[in-house]
């Protein structure tokens, strides 16, 4: 028996049982195992620890109430790698592969799926890296791909909480740079902005678009939307943004369960009061409720600093009642790990 309490887990890194394994040499994947040992043993002159060719995924593994396990939407994780891979010259997971491994991953590792009414999950991380000993700057000749999980806690452990973000002077990307892929680099970038937001008391910061800086694209490493004063669902639109597959759910929610009109275009920062609520999206916390966001030193308060809008509310309750089972999802949503 694990001696894991359910309700006092955090977002912090676990050994499990099995994580997958598959190795590219050849021109093909190797068959993939399960193994024990969390430990990688790699080339010093590997191309992911010196040029950044890697990748990675984030996705959850949700107890239902009656005691089956579901992946939330994997299909679109594998299809989001595969993008990735792709732009950094990598060979693609095929999508068959990647859901194969996240379902022996979690079958294997299946004690540590949290039980359900505890509002944890079993987090996966899928990850693709160049390796072998190549000193060029050219793409691996050889590459691993993993997948380990670990439980996770509540992202909102006392409730969902309003907080605030101020707006960065910094890029997060660059134009027709790798902003729309999930690469390490974008996230290495934020770690500095994110630490002086957090000095001055901020959640995190608003990144604009790199071109005009007059557009929201991200919140940290999270979507943006937001809802109108009359009652549009509106997200940025833009290659540098990551395409978040929260967001995308959000967006189909909105139209098809809440029947709102929803937009993705251009979110001006100095238009933002034509929003009633905000919120940031991602798999992690599904949705961060923007209290308000800080710009040329004046704090823009959406619905509340201390209570979360009916909208954003309605549709985190929604998206967290598919996830575990208790919604019925749209067709094609949920993978059953039998």
């Amino acid at each position: 028996m694990l001696n894991i309490d359910w309700k006092e887990l955090g977002f912090n890194y676990i050994k499990t049982d099995y994580r997958y394994i598959s190795y590219w040499k050849d021109g093909k994947w190797s068959e993939g195992k399960l193994v024990k040992d969390n430990m990688l043993t790699i080339s010093e002159a590997s191309p992911a620890l010196h040029y950044g060719q890697q990748c990675f995924e984030g996705l959850k593994a949700y107890r239902t109430k009656e005691g089956k396990i579901q992946l939330f939407r994997a299909d679109a994780n594998a299809k989001r790698m595969m993008a990735t891979c792709d732009r950094l010259l990598m060979p693609t997971v095929p999508i068959d592969m990647f859901l194969d491994a996240a379902k022996k991953v979690v079958k294997a590792n299946e004690e540590y799926v949290p039980p359900y009414g505890t509002g944890a999950t079993l987090y996966l991380r899928p990850f693709v890296i160049g390796v072998g000993d190549n000193i060029g700057v050219k793409p691996a000749t050889e590459y691993i791909f993993s997948i380990f999980c670990m439980p996770v806690g509540p992202y909102f452990k006392g409730g969902m909480t309003p907080v605030n973000f101020c707006v960065s002077d910094y890029d997060r990307a660059a134009p027709k740079g790798t902003g729309g892929v999930k690469v390490g680099g974008n996230y290495a970038g934020s770690l500095l902005p994110h630490a002086e937001a957090a000095k001055r008391g901020f959640a995190d910061c608003i990144y604009l678009d790199p071109a005009t800086h007059k557009k929201i694209e991200e919140v940290g490493s999270a979507n943006f939307f937001g809802i109108t004063k009359d009652d549009k669902f509106v997200t940025p639109v833009s290659p540098s943004i990551l395409p978040s597959i929260t967001k995308y759910s959000l967006l189909y929610l909105a139209e098809h369960y809440l029947h709102m009109p929803v937009e993705q275009r251009d979110v001006y920062i100095d238009k933002i009061d034509e929003f009633k609520e905000a919120g940031a999206c991602g798999t992690a916390a599904v949705i961060s409720p923007i209290g308000g966001i800080e710009y040329e030193d004046k704090l823009h308060v959406f619905y509340s600093e201390k209570e979360v809008g009916p909208i954003t509310k309605k549709l985190y309750d929604t998206l967290i009642g598919i996830q575990f089972g208790d919604v019925k999802a749209p067709e094609g949503w949920i993978f059953e790990v039998e």
